[in-house]
Parts: structure tokens; sequence; C-alpha cells
């Protein structure tokens, strides 16, 4: 199993304009590369391999007066571009074939030096981690590390990232055992409603505040957003505004944060944990889509499910349509359609009163209980199911080859 562990880097002026350069010479190579893979394949159907394009977009590349440049940072990141730009195009194909799964992979694309995101990824030849607690890269010297937590094992590689507001971060890949995340069994289970007053209910009643990031925040953007809006497209002064409202939308990474230690509270807690599939992006085009998005439900779920395979949790998920909003969880009845505004109802059935995201939460819980238990049962039953059950269509059935003395004496 591979983990990702993120921290912020402080690099010094001159550390910068050295991770610059080697931004941009990453991000030439692979559009170097690029170019002359897809010229070879229109002019003769033909594909060019990752040895042949190290040599001539590298090697042979720095011996040219166009890029003599690329021999004056570390040639690990160029190759690494190289191997990720294979790696796109393996993703493409298994896309395109069936093999990959999720949402259909494009082709590869031009990087652009007006991207306000740059990344070089580094391995363990050319970064070290040295005692003082800094983090040493080829050619760019020890850059200043703010760790917020130990690494539990020996990284593999490192990305270094320069983010839209101007922030350094190093992210590390560690190989670490599939069983050694895995927490102690426990015996609870919850049912969890997600929503937008609160931002998830569970089913022992727990109401998780929803934080709003952006709605707080909304009046802070409107001014360097207003004087984005009137930069000319281009100056340099465009490039300040444009960077003062990627700061501002900082805030992303505070609800990263909530999202994580939620998912992480809610795993640790309970052995099971039972949600409801939603159509995120068809919730985010109607009304309210400003809330929807910023709730990030599509992120929080794909969090759980994750931590779930990781941690050795059951993550159950029932079909979006079932009408868990509208049922009564004591007796069964269905009261139909209920307007947003109704967060409370008394069952017509058997009196009681029901908060309405809570009961919803009890009904998710034992939904998912039923279809685990269902499935329990098909598992079982898969491998005789279909021999045990005697004549399935008339005129079919095998006549018994027993002798007739043994049929006889069964019948007596």
């Amino acid at each position: 199993m591979k983990l990702r562990y993120n921290y912020r880097l402080y690099p010094d002026p001159p550390q910068r304009e050295s991770l610059a350069r080697t931004f941009g010479c990453v991000r030439a190579v692979w559009n170097d590369a690029l170019a002359r893979r897809k010229a070879a394949w229109k002019a003769g159907r033909t594909r060019i391999s990752g040895t042949q394009l190290q040599k001539i977009c590298i090697t042979a590349a720095k011996r040219t007066p166009q890029r003599e440049w690329l021999g004056q940072v570390s040639p690990v990141p160029l190759q690494q571009s190289l191997r990720d730009l294979d790696a796109a195009y393996k993703n493409f194909f298994d896309s395109v074939s069936g093999k990959r799964k999720g949402p259909k992979m494009g082709l590869p694309a031009f990087k652009s030096r007006h991207d306000p995101r740059q990344s070089a990824r580094f391995n363990t030849n050319a970064f070290k981690l040295p005692s003082g607690g800094a983090l040493y890269l080829a050619k760019i010297g020890e850059i200043e590390v703010r760790w917020s937590r130990e690494l539990p094992a020996p990284p593999s590689s490192v990305t270094v990232i320069k983010d839209a507001a101007g922030r350094y971060f190093a992210s590390f890949v560690i190989d670490v055992p599939d069983d050694s995340q895995t927490l102690p069994a426990t015996e609870a289970e919850t049912g969890i409603d997600v929503g937008l007053t609160h931002y998830a209910v569970t089913s022992e009643g727990e109401k998780i505040a929803n934080p709003k990031w952006l709605r707080r925040r909304e009046r802070k953007l409107k001014k360097p957003q207003r004087a984005l809006s009137r930069k000319q497209k281009g100056s340099a002064n465009r490039t300040k505004a444009r960077i003062e409202v990627a700061r501002q939308h900082a805030f992303a990474d505070a609800r990263r944060d909530f999202l994580h230690q939620t998912s992480t509270t809610l795993l640790r807690e309970n052995q099971a944990v039972h949600v409801e599939s939603l159509a995120v992006r068809g919730l985010a085009r109607g009304m309210l889509a400003k809330s929807v998005n910023d709730a990030a439900w599509g992120a929080f779920l794909r969090l759980l499910e994750g931590k779930a395979a990781r941690y050795g949790r059951e993550f159950i998920t029932i079909d979006r349509w079932y009408p868990s909003s509208q049922l009564c969880p004591c007796c069964g009845w269905k009261i139909g359609r209920l307007a947003l505004d109704v967060r409370e109802w008394d069952c017509p059935c058997c009196g009681e009163h029901h908060d309405r995201d809570i009961a919803a939460a009890l009904n998710i819980l034992a939904e998912g209980i039923r279809l685990r238990s269902l499935n329990d049962v098909a598992a079982g039953l898969a491998d005789t199911r279909n021999d045990c059950e005697g004549q399935v269509r008339p005129g079919t059935a095998i006549p018994s080859l027993a002798p007739p003395e043994t049929s006889t004496a069964q019948a007596a």
C-alpha cells in the first residue's frame, strides 16, 4: 500500500529561483516529448519508447543552444517527467479499452508556463532527509520543512509542488504493508445522513455542524475578486491580484482537514459505516449548487470508502432512491414526501415524534444491515443454489438412472 504525506516547505529566495528553473525544465521536457510522440504517430503510426525520448529530449537536447539550460538542473525530475508521460498514455489507453475504472481519461495535454500550479518529482537518488530536519534536493540544497507529523517509513519519492497561492509543499510517497493501518475490531455500526443544515447526522443522534467554509468567507473574497477583474490580462498587477485571490481561497485546506478528521473519527468508532449514495454532480446543478459544492459530499464519501478499506472497516452504500427521510424507523410507516423546511414530524401510525435527519440515519443503518445480510446469504448459496433445486423447466429433467429395486425400496 502506498500512502502520501504532505508537508509545507519554506525555501529561501535562491532556492525559489532554482525550483522555478526546475519546474520550467520539467515542463519543457514534457512538452518536447509529447510533441514528438504526436508527430511520430501522425506521420507513420509509430510509437517512440521512453528510452528513445530520454536520449532525444534530455541527453541530446542539452548539447543544443536551444536547450542547453537543461543541464543546470538535476536530470532526475526530467526523467520522471518522461515516466509520467508514459503513465498518462497508459491511463488513457486503459480507460478507452475499459481496463481502468472510473471517469474516462483524456489524452495528455501540453503544459503551460502560465499554469499557477507547478511540480517536479525526485526519486531516492535526488533527495535526502538529513538529521537536521531539512529536505535536501539535488542542485537546490536543503529546504526548511514544517514537519507536522513523523513519516512512518523511508519515502520512495518526493514531489515538490507550488500551488496557485505561491506556497510550496513536499509530497512524500510511503510504502507500507497492507495490514499496517488496520484498526482493532469493534461491534458498533452507524448510519450517516449528510445534509446542508447539519453536515452529517449519525444514527446515534450525533449532529456534526456544517462549517460552510465558502459562505463564511464570501465577503472577504469580494474585494480581491473585483480587483482581479479590473486588471489587464498579462500584466504583473494581474498576477499579483490572482495570487491574492488564491490566498483567500486557501480555506480549502480547512475543508480538507475537516473531511479527514471527520471521516477518520467515524471509522475509528464504528466497524461498519452505512451511507446513502448521492448524485453530487446532479445536485450541484440545482438551486443549491454553491452550498452543495461547498459541502464537498463527494470527497467525503470517497475518503470514507478509501479509509474503510485501509483500516479494515466496512463501507456500505444504499440506493439513492431509498426513501430514508419518509419512513418511520419504529414501525416502517411511509409518510410521503416532505418539504425541506420540515425538520420534525410525528408518525400517524405509532405516534412517535421523529427528528427528520436522525430518522433518516436510522433508516439508512437498517437498510444497510439488511443489504449486507442478503449479500451474505447470496454468497453462501452461490455454489449450491443451481444444483439442488430439481427440475428447472418442464420436460428437461434427466430421468433417474437408479435400478428399479433401489427405487422400490426407497418408496417403501
